[in-house]
């Protein structure tokens, strides 16, 4: 178990130990990897890349490991983001509310949120009508809701669960120059000397 305590707290360090790091980046691309590919993909030999992997599970960096399905093969098609604002006079109101949206399957994020809406959630259904049968039988429904707001997501322009692990010391993926990204019509104009 101190092992599992000294790995965690390498992973909050500025200094943090290169062969986590790749243990987690390679993981989060492919979680069903091998000991022995995931060790043969890092450079370590399996015994300590198994050691590091089990500390790492145990310290929590690593929670679980899960499926990705995608969501029109599986009939939920359609995404919603839903802003909603709460009574701020109601009593146990943010309780009421959390309560309420951790039942419901079809919220796959929900968020306490700063600025106009006090939730933001992100919710899958099959049809827009899926949505509206939601809305009526249960968002509505919820006392002290005072708001609601949704917007239908029309395309998924990026969608990733990997987080960006040590990004500032990687020379392996440079980034882009601003210029480089924007299409040509939105870039200005060069100056001329």
């Amino acid at each position: 178990m101190r092992m599992a305590r000294n790995n965690a707290i390498k992973l909050l360090d500025p200094q943090q130990d290169e062969f986590d790091l790749r243990i987690l980046r390679e993981l989060q691309d492919d979680g069903r990897l091998s000991n022995v590919e995931l060790a043969n993909r890092i450079g370590l030999s399996p015994a300590p890349c198994l050691r590091r992997m089990r500390a790492l599970e145990r310290s929590g960096v690593i929670r679980k490991y899960v499926a990705l399905l995608d969501a029109k093969s599986v009939g939920h098609g359609v995404t919603v983001f839903v802003q909603v604002r709460v009574n701020l006079q109601l009593k146990g109101r943010f309780e009421v509310f959390e309560e309420a949206v951790l039942g419901l399957p079809e919220v796959l994020d929900c968020y306490l949120m700063s600025g106009d809406a006090d939730y933001l959630l992100r919710v899958v259904v099959p049809s827009v009508e899926a949505y509206d049968r939601l809305l009526s039988d249960w968002l509505r429904r919820v006392e002290g809701i005072t708001e609601i707001k949704s917007s239908f997501g029309l395309k998924q322009v990026k969608y990733s669960t990997a987080f960006p692990l040590g990004l500032s010391r990687r020379s392996d993926r440079a980034r882009p120059s601003r210029r480089a990204e924007q299409p040509e019509a939105w870039q200005r104009p060069k100056r001329r000397r």
